[in-house]
C-alpha cells in the first residue's frame, strides 16, 4: 500500500504574489524577524509543544511562483520517510493573491499521523508574510 500524501490549504492575502512569493524566494532568513512568536531558527511553537524543522530549497519556478523545500531533518522525520514543501503564489484580478501550503509526505508507518500541524503552522505563516508586506 502507498503512503504518499498530500496536504493542502489555500490561503487568501491582500499583497501581490510577486511580492509575497519574493518573501519566500529570497528573505526566507527573516522569517524569525516576521513570524517571531512562532518561527525561530526553523521551530515550531505550537500550545507548549516544539516542532524542529530544517528545511532546504530543492526547487525554485520563477514563471509560476512557486518554490519547493525538502525537510532535510527534524521531528517530522521521525514519522515520515520524507516531506517536501511547497508554496505557489497566484495573482488575482483585484491585485490580491492567493497563497498555496503543499506538503507532500511518505509516512514511516500506514498509522502515523497526518502532518496537520505543519499545515497550520503554514498558514498561519503566510498570515504574517502578509502582515509584514501590508506594513512595508
Amino acid at each position: 500500500m502507498a503512503l504518499k500524501v498530500k496536504l493542502e490549504t489555500e490561503v487568501e492575502v491582500k499583497v501581490p504574489a510577486d511580492k509575497a512569493f519574493s518573501i519566500f524566494r529570497s528573505q526566507i532568513h527573516q522569517f524569525p524577524n516576521i513570524a517571531s512568536h512562532i518561527v525561530h531558527k526553523a521551530e515550531i511553537h505550537e500550545e507548549g509543544n516544539v516542532l524542529s524543522l530544517k528545511e532546504m530549497v530543492e526547487k525554485i519556478d520563477e514563471e509560476n511562483k512557486s518554490i519547493t523545500y525538502k525537510v532535510a531533518d527534524g521531528d517530522g522525520l521521525k514519522l515520515y520517510k520524507s516531506m517536501k514543501v511547497t508554496i505557489q503564489a497566484t495573482a488575482k484580478n483585484d491585485g490580491n493573491s492567493f497563497l498555496k501550503y503543499i506538503i507532500d509526505y511518505e509516512k514511516v508507518k500506514e498509522n502515523a499521523p497526518d502532518p496537520h500541524p505543519y499545515l497550520e503552522f503554514g498558514a498561519r505563516v503566510i498570515k504574517q508574510v502578509e502582515t509584514h508586506l501590508l506594513k512595508a
